[in-house]
């Protein structure tokens, strides 16, 4: 399994001490995929959070790649927050190993410490927003 020390440099974990991943690591499954392989399907439910140890994914709506994600990043957050089900395909373009927290243990991040739940929370509207703000730059610049 991954070392705390390791983590801390990921905007997920940002601002958590060592201590404090330690504590959450045990909630988390190390995944691996194979390239080609789909994560995530469009439409289908998704309740864990992934994030890429390493590797690379594609991001896939209606057959169009949007975006591609690598090591530091995660996905998968969307349908854990507003459980609705996946707005895009997620597929692994190389092996891909990452770990997944589920939303049963977000819960149990939340009873064994509200404040490293909350910070996990705010790290991933931070990482929501950075992307929302690029896919408005895009838009705004596309030819209408």
């Amino acid at each position: 399994m991954v070392k705390p020390e390791s983590l801390q440099k990921y905007s997920l974990f940002g601002g958590l001490l060592e201590e404090q991943i330690q504590a959450i690591i045990p909630l988390m499954k190390e995944e691996k995929y194979n390239s080609g392989e789909l994560i995530i399907t469009e439409g289908s439910t998704n309740d864990k959070i992934f994030f890429i140890i390493e590797g690379q994914v594609s991001v896939i709506k209606r057959g169009v790649e949007l975006s591609c994600f690598g090591e530091g990043e995660a996905f998968g957050e969307m349908e854990v927050i507003d459980v609705m089900p996946a707005t895009a395909s997620i597929k692994a373009i190389s092996q891909v190993t990452a770990l997944s927290i589920s939303n049963k243990a977000m819960h149990e991040i939340y009873k064994m410490d509200v404040k490293v739940f909350s910070l996990m929370l705010m790290n991933l509207a931070r990482d929501l927003c950075r992307r929302l703000r690029k896919s408005d730059e895009i838009i705004a610049s596309s030819p209408t």
